[in-house]
């Protein structure tokens, strides 16, 4: 218990992510690089869509952090509403701008893909749709806590939030198999690990890239999370002698 209090610390938590962000930004940048290469020049075309295929190295693993973020947020806010723990509400702010921008990439490949797959940029898809509100959840969260002055208000107000809106994340997995929509089944699926539906050459790639995203994931959330540490604890005798010792 001692030890989840002291990972909770802001102080302790500051110097952590100091630490660490240098190793996830070298990691990020290895696997990315390595994953693009192999996605784009090693991975063979698709024998039905040809080279067009090749998006789903972005398209997908965004779509898959845009659920992931969205998740981590809902915990996050269960956390902050139980123990009242101040780092699981930075933890959540932090993470709803990323998983905007995730939501938005997710929601733009798709497009770019879907232009030349099915003749249209959009559709009413049941995943398309249930994926764009994943997207007015993620701005909703962000608006409502810029909206209310009190801090610990704003923070309540959003966990709460965060957890209703944590129904609408099945209903986009299981969207392709709820209903008959025009976006393809899941590529990889938890119960057929070992069976998934693309070979191996393309899932090595896919695999990899979805890593890196969430070392992109933590690196941005630390950054983010750090500047609003500081900003909630400017005040506190561990910013000011770590300002002055900076100086």
């Amino acid at each position: 218990m001692r030890f989840y209090h002291r990972m909770a610390s802001p102080p302790h938590f500051y110097a952590l992510t100091e630490k660490l962000m240098p190793w996830i930004s070298v990691i990020f940048l290895l696997m990315t690089g390595y994953g693009l290469y192999l996605g784009l020049f090693v991975a063979p075309p698709d024998y039905q869509q040809g080279e067009s295929y090749r998006i789903i190295y972005i398209h997908v693993p965004a779509a898959w952090m845009s659920l992931f973020i969205y998740v981590v947020m809902a915990v996050c806010g269960g956390i902050a509403l139980i123990w009242r723990m101040k780092l699981a509400e930075v933890v959540l702010i932090s993470s709803a701008p990323i998983g905007a921008s995730f939501t938005f990439i997710a929601l733009v490949t798709g497009s770019l893909w879907g232009k030349p797959m099915w003749g249209t940029w959009w559709v009413w898809d049941a995943r398309l749709t249930s994926e764009l509100i994943l997207l007015f959840l993620y701005l909703g969260v962000i608006s409502l806590y810029g909206a209310i002055e009190d801090r610990k208000t704003a923070a309540r107000a959003v966990s709460i939030l965060a957890i209703v809106g944590v129904v609408n994340i099945p209903i986009i997995h299981y969207s392709v198999e709820w209903w008959n929509t025009l976006h393809q089944g899941p590529t990889i699926s938890l119960t057929e690990l070992d069976k998934p539906s693309i070979h191996v050459s393309m899932l090595i790639p896919l695999m990899l890239m979805a890593t890196s995203f969430k070392f992109l994931y933590v690196m941005a959330m630390f950054q983010s999370a750090r500047v609003e540490i500081i900003r909630r604890e400017q005040n506190s005798q561990w910013v000011k002698k770590m300002l002055e010792e900076r100086a």
